[in-house]
Order: C-alpha cells, then structure tokens, then sequence
C-alpha cells in the first residue's frame, strides 16, 4: 500500500498533466490532423535530402560547389515563379486535385535528383520538383483554410508547423546517422528516393480520404477579381513587405547566418551547431502549440511587436557568444539563443497566416494565400544572400543591424493601432467565434 502511494501521482502532478493536455488540445477537424500528419511525413521525405545536398551533388556527382548552389536555387526560383500561377488556379479550381498534382510532380523531380550524373539533369529535376512545391504548398494551405472555421485557423497554422518542424528535425537527425555510416552513391539515392515516395504517399492519402471541397469563394467569379485586386489592396501589400524583411531578420540570419558565424568567431564546433539546431526545433515542436492558446488573447499588432522584441532580443545575444571561451558555455548560450528565436517564431506563426486568410475576400482566397507562399520564399531566398554579403563585410553588423530593423518594425506594429484587422472573436470581446461565423465557415465547405 505504501509502495502503490508512493508511486501514484499526487494532486499536483494531476493539475500539470492535465493543464498540459489542454494546452495540447487543438480542437481541430479529424481530416485536418490527417492532413498535417501528411505534412509531417512529407517533411520527414525532405528533412532527410535537405541538409546533404550540396554534398551529394558536389562530392557524389562531381558538380561545382557553385553549380550545385544553382541548382538549390532553381528550385526555390520555380517555386517562386509557379506559387501565383496555383493561385489563379485555386481561385477557380478545386485544391484537391492541384495538392495532388504538386505532391506527385515533387516526388517525380526529387527521384530524378537520384539519377543525375550532368548538370542539365539536375537543373531539370529542380524545375520539375520546385513547381510541385510551389503548387503543393499554396493548395495545401487553401485546402486547410477550407476545412476549418475561422477562430480554428490560428490552431491549424501552428499544427502546421509542428509538423513541419518535427518532419523536418527527425528526417535531417536519420539521414545523419545514414550518411555518417556509409557516404555513397546508394545512400543519396535511398533519401532521395525515399522523399520522393513520402510525397506520393501524401498525394495518395489526399486521393482516398479527402473530400473533393471547394469554398464558396470559389464558386463564382466577382468584378475586380485577379492580381490587379490584389496589388490594389494596400494593407495587405503592406503587411507583406515588412513580413519578408521579418522572415529575413528573424528566421534566415538563424538558420543560414549564424551557422558560419558561429563557427568562425565563437569557440562552437559543428556538433555545437547541431545541438543549437536541435534546441531551437524541440522548443518549436514543445512549445507552438500551447503558445497558440496564449497568442489568440493578444492583438494582432501587439503579437507582432512581441515577435519583433524577441527577435530583436535574440540576434543581439548573438554577439557576447563572442566573449565566451569554453566551447560547452559558447553552445550552451547559444543554444538559449536559438530558444529566444523560438519563441519569436511560435508567435509570429499564429498571427501572419490567419491575418491573410482574413485579410482575402472570398474568390481571390488562393491569389493572397500564394502571395502568402510567394513571401515565404522570398525571404528564404534573400536572406542568405544579404546577410552572408553583410557578415563578409562586418560579421558584427549582422546581428546589430538585423536587431535594429527588427525593433523598427516593431515599434511600427505599436503605432499601427487599429490598422491590423483582429480577428472576430477578439473584436467582439469574447473568447470564441461563436455560431454565426462557424456556421458560415461551414457553409463555404
């Protein structure tokens, strides 16, 4: 009896166990968490190619290390180029049949990546696979958007990107130890062709248990619709352009910058590098849910603000690494580093993708959620680029200069007020959407 009352939880234990599941709770569709349980897979096919494929093609395939960068571009350049074409698409066509299209145009492209032994085949494999991700990853989201209410969306973005973060983490965590025992040809060839048959093993789980919906945005065409109604939207334009320059400062310095930082001006070694990246994605997968729950009673502007000082937080910690001798204490404060990130990332996640799916009218919900995309990219793509000419030039001024924009923009979220749209449950004060937008948003299902 003494032993049974040791070992059962006290009243304490109960209260944290139980406050923690609710925090986990989501409250989403079944066939949502289905859809991100694809997306995790899909994420794990990718994380396992991501992190070696500049190694593969340049020490497997003989390619220039500069080809091989060429080719990574290309396939964020298609992605870039097609995101607005699905748009369009989406605005007059199902998302189902376009997700499907795009997961087997990936998987197509990334088993080619396989077979490539000239550079012409690897760039065609590039163009082949980007197009699939830029048509899969905006009908993904509008399929999303169509299968939830509008006080779910803040849940079913941040699902997303536990999904994306946990695929990504385990699969770069497998290939590791994969390459690390056997670096040949065949070993490249079984990721590549294992990322290929998780994208058509998500095209076939979309083919059999989603429903072929469409919103009713979808279901007739309205005047001024297209891209010129889009561009005449200066909110949401607005909205954009400081959310790239955001991306720029507050995910591509960490994830692109800091790596080499690190390595050439702090005491951290490439195990250190990877333990931070293992820091920052545990928190992501831990934390962004529950985060979504505290996010939601935030104003929108206010959450954006919180996302800048973060940031702002982070990338100016960056720089007493510098002064840190031990390689332990360097890693560990860096590690904590890429916490802060963290953080800022779970918030800003909640806030951007539901702004801009309310910020759509109705038949034009797949041209802004592929501006969406668009601006996703292209802050991937630019941040490298202008943060690794700022770190030739004064590796210090990386940090201090991205920490400054981000505390602008910050302060310019504050000063907005009221500009930021909030979303409905906020506006009228209560903690939920309630029966009339539910019942809506199930309409347009």
């Amino acid at each position: 009896m003494v032993r049974a009352a040791a070992i059962a939880p006290g009243p304490v234990a109960i209260v944290i166990r139980l406050h923690l599941a609710r925090g986990w709770r989501t409250e989403l569709p079944p066939l949502v968490l289905l859809l991100q349980a694809g997306n995790a897979v899909s994420f794990f096919g990718y994380g396992l190619i991501i992190a070696f494929e500049i190694i593969y093609l340049h020490q497997i395939r003989g390619f220039a290390t500069a080809t091989a960068g060429f080719v990574l571009a290309a396939i964020l350049g298609t992605a870039a180029l097609v995101a607005p074409a699905s748009g369009t698409l989406l605005d007059h066509f199902r998302p189902k049949p376009i997700l499907i299209a795009g997961n087997l145009t990936s998987a197509l492209g990334y088993a080619g990546f396989a077979f490539v032994d000239r550079p012409w085949q690897a760039f065609a494999c590039a163009v082949v696979g980007g197009a699939g991700i830029g048509a899969a990853g905006t009908a993904n989201q509008t399929l999303l958007i169509t299968l939830v209410t509008p006080d779910q969306r803040a849940a079913s973005f941040a699902l997303g990107r536990v999904a994306s973060n946990l695929g990504l983490g385990i699969g770069a965590t497998v290939a590791g130890f994969i390459i690390s025992s056997d670096q040949h040809l065949r070993s490249f060839q079984t990721l590549y062709l294992f990322d290929a048959i998780t994208y058509a093993a998500f095209a076939l789980v979309v083919l059999a248990m989603v429903p072929n919906r469409r919103a009713a945005a979808v279901r007739g065409s309205a005047p001024g619709g297209g891209f010129r109604a889009v561009a005449r939207d200066r909110r949401f334009l607005i909205v954009i352009a400081v959310n790239i320059v955001l991306i720029i400062v507050g995910y591509t310095l960490y994830s692109t910058i800091l790596p080499p930082f690190a390595i050439a001006h702090t005491r951290v070694g490439p195990a250190g590098i990877g333990i931070i990246k293992l820091a920052n994605t545990l928190f992501i997968v831990t934390a962004q849910i529950p985060a979504t729950r505290v996010v939601k009673r935030m104003r929108r502007a206010r959450a954006f603000a919180a996302a800048s000082a973060l940031w702002t937080t982070a990338l100016l910690g960056v720089l007493p690494a510098t002064l840190i001798h031990s390689e332990l204490g360097a890693t560990a404060f860096l590690a904590g580093v890429a916490i802060v990130f963290a953080i800022g990332e779970c918030v800003h996640a909640v806030v951007l993708g539901p702004l801009v799916a309310d910020l759509a009218p109705p038949h034009l919900l797949g041209r802004y959620m592929s501006m969406y995309a668009l601006m996703a990219t292209a802050g991937l793509a630019r941040g490298p680029a202008i943060g690794g000419v700022v770190l030739a030039a004064s590796p210090d001024a990386v940090w201090w200069g991205g920490a400054l924009v981000a505390a602008v923009i910050g302060a310019g979220f504050l000063l907005s007020g009221d500009r930021i749209p909030e979303p409905l449950a906020v506006e009228a004060g209560v903690p939920d959407v309630g029966e009339g937008p539910r019942a809506a948003a199930q309409a347009t299902n």
